[in-house]
Parts: C-alpha cells; sequence; structure tokens
C-alpha cells in the first residue's frame, strides 16, 4: 500500500509540472508575439467601443421622444462585448491547440510526447481561462473610462457563477472543434472560426435572440453562450439572485459534463487517425 500511494503522488506531481510547462510555454509564445496581442487588443477594444457607442448613437438619430433606457441599452451592450470577448478567447485557444502546434513546427513533438493527452489539453485550458479572464478585464476597465457603468444593483457572485458554467462548457466545445485542424490540415482552422461566427451569429451577443427567425432561435436553445448571457445580463443588470440563475447554471454544468469526456474521447480517436493516415505533419 505505501508504495502504491507513493506512485501515485508521483504520478500525480509529474502530471501537474506536465500541465505548467504546457501553460508556461503559451506564456511564452504570447511574450514572443507580444505586437500581435497589442494589435489584437487594440482591434477587441476598438470593436467593443464601436458596438456600444450604438446606444449614444440610437438616441442621437431618434431623438428622445422614443424614450428607450439608454444607459440600460449601453450596459446591455457592453455585458454582451465583455462575455463574448471572455467566451470567444477560451474557444479559439482551446479549438487552435493543434493550429498552434503547427504554426511552431511542434506538432510531432508534442504529439508523440509521453504525455498524457488529457494533461495537455488541461494546460491548454487552463491557459485559455486565465488569458481569457486577464484580457477581458483589461478591455472592461479601458471601457469603463469611456461610459459610465452602474453595477449598484449587480449580483457579481451570481454573475461569476454563470460564467464558470458556461466556460467549462466552451472548453469541452473548443475542444471538439480543435479536431477539425487535425483531421483536415488544410482547412481545419478555418473551419473553427466558422463554429466561432455562428456562435456569435445566434446566441445574442449584441440582441435578443427573439429577433431572430423562428429556426435560428430554435438553435440558439443548444447555444451555450445564450444562456452564459442571458443569464450574465440576468444577475449584472435585474441583480437576479443565485437561486433565479439556475435556469441559466444547470444547462451549462449538464453540457459541460457532456462534451469535456466525449471531446476528450473523440480527440484522441482522431489522433490516432492522424498518426496512421500520415496527417500528423507540420504543413497541410
Amino acid at each position: 500500500m505505501p508504495n502504491t500511494i507513493l506512485r501515485g503522488i508521483n504520478s500525480a506531481r509529474l502530471n501537474a509540472l506536465q500541465t505548467y510547462a504546457f501553460i508556461a510555454r503559451n506564456w511564452h509564445l504570447t511574450k514572443r508575439y507580444w505586437g500581435w496581442e497589442v494589435v489584437w487588443f487594440f482591434y477587441a477594444l476598438t470593436s467593443g467601443l464601436s458596438v456600444v457607442f450604438i446606444a449614444q448613437g440610437a438616441e442621437a438619430l431618434t431623438g428622445s421622444a422614443v424614450g428607450f433606457d439608454v444607459q440600460y441599452l449601453t450596459m446591455y451592450l457592453i455585458i454582451g462585448t465583455l462575455v463574448w470577448r471572455y467566451l470567444s478567447a477560451i474557444f479559439i485557444l482551446t479549438s487552435e491547440v493543434i493550429a498552434w502546434e503547427r504554426w511552431e513546427g511542434t506538432i510531432e513533438y508534442t504529439l508523440m510526447a509521453p504525455v498524457r493527452r488529457w494533461v495537455h489539453l488541461v494546460g491548454q485550458t487552463a491557459y485559455s481561462l486565465t488569458y481569457g479572464m486577464i484580457s477581458t478585464l483589461i478591455i472592461g476597465i479601458a471601457m469603463a473610462l469611456f461610459f459610465e457603468l452602474d453595477l449598484s444593483n449587480a449580483n457579481m457572485l451570481g454573475a461569476g457563477a454563470v460564467i464558470l458554467g458556461g466556460s467549462l462548457s466552451l472548453v469541452g466545445i473548443g475542444i471538439l472543434a480543435s479536431i477539425l485542424p487535425l483531421l483536415y490540415p488544410e482547412r481545419g482552422a478555418q473551419m473553427t472560426n466558422v463554429v466561432e461566427a455562428s456562435f456569435l451569429l445566434i446566441s445574442g451577443v449584441y440582441y435578443p435572440i427573439s429577433v431572430l427567425p423562428e429556426w435560428m432561435q430554435a438553435v440558439a436553445v443548444l447555444s451555450p453562450v445564450t444562456y452564459v448571457l442571458d443569464g450574465t445580463r440576468a444577475a449584472l443588470l435585474d441583480g437576479a439572485a443565485l437561486s433565479e440563475l439556475w435556469q441559466y447554471i444547470l444547462p451549462l454544468l449538464a453540457l459541460g459534463c457532456v462534451t469535456l469526456p466525449l471531446g476528450l474521447f473523440a480527440f484522441r480517436l482522431a489522433e490516432n487517425y492522424a498518426k496512421r493516415s500520415g496527417k500528423l505533419k507540420r504543413v497541410g
């Protein structure tokens, strides 16, 4: 028994060190391409500001006779912008785990290394969560300099619980999407962008899904981003209690419990197929 326990401790320690190694490697890649990080930061900030300024623009164009709440619309758009920024960062960094390896020319070394695949993917997703949180926080602080944010009625704890549940769901879907560049070396990365754009369209990032065609509303119910946005807005705009937010959290947790193990299983199958068929190469 003592030897078994010792082996278990050593195995857990090795897994933790290997997970940290993948996190550290991604951090060094981010530092190497810091110029692009600055570019994408300003792109995300200016895109978000352009969307939020729609609230002020609508008031200026329609006049005060319309009588809509400009402050509410501003907060509605800010929440959509920041939540989408966070979730899309998770999805992109997770789904591009194979694309990054090909760009760096390390795909053979990484996927042939004596590392458990779940350890590799945990390191990748842990970095995506950290990166998404920090970058979104910085953008949120920058946007607060342009607009007056009213969070006096906000349930921050409830919003955090919804976003945490949504993070698990997006990680699972991101792992599933990361299979595409593995199976289709020449077109897989582009296909993941199509998946991301579809979430943006149907999930009500900048508008309620009720304005969509009926068939798109039916599809939107299947998107975890829809539940994250609705739950976060309910918590921050309406001050909904945690007990009222379970209608958003439970579907997200259920989806995460399905997509995470399914993603790991499907990734392993795709990896084995890529190795047998010769798709495990540096270029498409």
